[in-house]
């Protein structure tokens, strides 16, 4: 089942914890992408130091600040890319990072366009760790910055999620705190990493 608006129009703590065994799935032409998402981080507001939007209302920020379902792409250390879905409120700047994916299918080898068929292997398409961090399954998904500001929950999106039944245990969801935000005071702490326990395909910290 596509997920709508009304999914991403909640509490950023929710959405995140939520999302957890959902599916991201990628359109290339007639082929598609998919990984059940296994780890997320959230980022709640204005007042939330290690958040963007702490800075203000910017360029880059803007989107953020925008209905819910919006991608919020961005690069890191000038060539990685990090896949950010916005949540909440317009005006409440919220968003969620998408940081490790379980992959599922790897994209055809034949020369006519087919829906990706599950499996990994040598010659290409998605291995075991190509989507265990936020700019490893940016690149294994070909995302980057021309999807900034683009909707997720409509059905001309060549990026959304889906939810295909599959329910996470609340005692395999671990909440602790979020990686790389050292900087930002007492923010570093907060529980607001979310990841399913065990699983093999989460990002190392």
């Amino acid at each position: 089942m596509f997920l709508k608006r009304e999914f991403f129009k909640r509490k950023t703590e929710l959405v995140a914890r939520d999302l957890l065994g959902k599916f991201l799935v990628r359109k290339i032409g007639r082929n598609i992408l998919a990984g059940m998402v296994v780890e997320t981080e959230a980022y709640v507001g204005p007042h939330d130091l290690a958040c963007h939007a702490s800075k203000g209302r910017t360029k880059r920020t803007e989107v953020m600040f925008g209905p819910a379902g919006v991608w919020y792409v961005y690069m890191i250390y000038g060539m990685y890319y990090c896949l950010n879905i916005v949540t909440e409120e317009k005006e409440y700047p919220s968003a969620i990072l998408i940081r490790a994916l379980e992959p599922s299918f790897i994209p055809s080898l034949q020369s006519t366009p087919r829906t990706l068929t599950q499996g990994r292997g040598k010659r290409g398409g998605l291995l075991s760790n190509s989507a265990n961090g936020p700019g490893k399954l940016c690149k294994a998904f070909q995302i980057d910055k021309n999807f900034n500001c683009t909707s997720a929950v409509t059905k001309k999106s060549k990026l959304y999620f889906e939810d295909r039944g599959i329910k996470i245990p609340k005692n395999k969801i671990i909440k602790t705190k979020r990686i790389g935000v050292e900087y930002s005071g007492q923010w570093k702490n907060r529980p607001l990493r979310f990841y399913i326990k065990g699983n093999r395909f989460i990002s190392k910290p």
